[in-house]
């Protein structure tokens, strides 16, 4: 070959070299190209009773709070996934849960016997007994109640409607009309304050949160040792077992502690 052939050639060769270097060296490979996409976190949905303080209620912000709202968020930061806190009506909520509406229950919910039969639960988080309150002015006694001498209001679908159903109306002691059910609890409150009811009855953190600063007191308190535990789809193993983790871990920081004392459960 001719040598200035060749010679025009080698610099035609560098400078095309040059100009495709120049292109591409100072470019960052991408995400995909580098192998590092960030894996999107998972979302699930937290049914919670949105009246139910101080486990789950909406501020007058419309922000949740609550020691189960806060327990879950918790949880979720120390297991890499995120949630949505989404309030349904009680006697609604595990039904929702099977439709796949929410992907979990995390609002003071006693782990039954029944209720084992419909999801799955968590291990045990709180035990809790249920209380009856009256009004102040009323001479109706914790005696009277259980003889069935009183109309009891109770919020449709808890433990505490059960209770009165399956202790003081199957048994005989009470006639079934005398148990007034409520879609909430704060319409029970309400009633109890208008003296259109005898007596409430719920669990004791609730209870005593929703009757405070008003003319209402505790009257006594039933040893029923109910478990909290957190309502899964029974399918959902791997989430079950996230949580259980979760709540373990949960319940040996100082975190939990902390949230005791900030909801006056300790």
């Amino acid at each position: 070959m001719n040598r200035k052939v060749l010679g025009v050639l080698l610099v035609i060769f560098v400078v095309v070299s040059a100009g495709i270097a120049g292109c591409t060296g100072s470019t960052e490979p991408s995400p995909a190209e580098s192998g590092q996409i960030a894996e999107e976190k998972p979302l699930y949905v937290v049914g919670v009773d949105g009246e139910y303080p101080p486990y789950s209620y909406l501020d007058k912000d419309g922000n949740y709070l609550g020691l189960d709202v806060e327990s879950v968020r918790w949880i979720a930061d120390k297991m890499g996934f995120e949630v949505e806190i989404k309030a349904m009506a009680w006697d609604g909520i595990i039904p929702a849960l099977n439709a796949g509406k929410i992907d979990m229950v995390y609002s003071g919910m006693t782990i039954t016997e029944e209720r084992k039969e419909m999801v799955s639960f968590s291990i045990p988080y709180q035990t809790i007994n249920q209380t009856f309150a009256v009004h102040d002015e009323s001479v109706v006694t914790l005696d009277d109640i259980l003889a069935g001498n009183a109309i009891i209001g109770a919020q449709r679908g808890t433990t505490g409607a059960f209770w009165v159903d399956e202790n003081l109306i199957a048994t005989g002691l009470m006639p079934e009309e005398n148990l007034k059910l409520y879609d909430n609890f704060p319409l029970v409150v309400t009633d109890l304050q208008n003296k259109r009811i005898d007596a409430s009855i719920y669990d004791k953190p609730p209870h005593l949160n929703a009757i405070a600063e008003k003319p209402l007191h505790i009257i006594g308190e039933i040893y029923t040792g109910e478990d909290y535990g957190v309502a899964i789809r029974k399918e959902d193993t791997e989430l079950l077992a996230t949580m259980n983790e979760g709540l373990t871990l949960l319940m040996n920081d100082p975190y939990w502690d902390e949230l005791l004392v900030k909801y006056e459960m300790k």
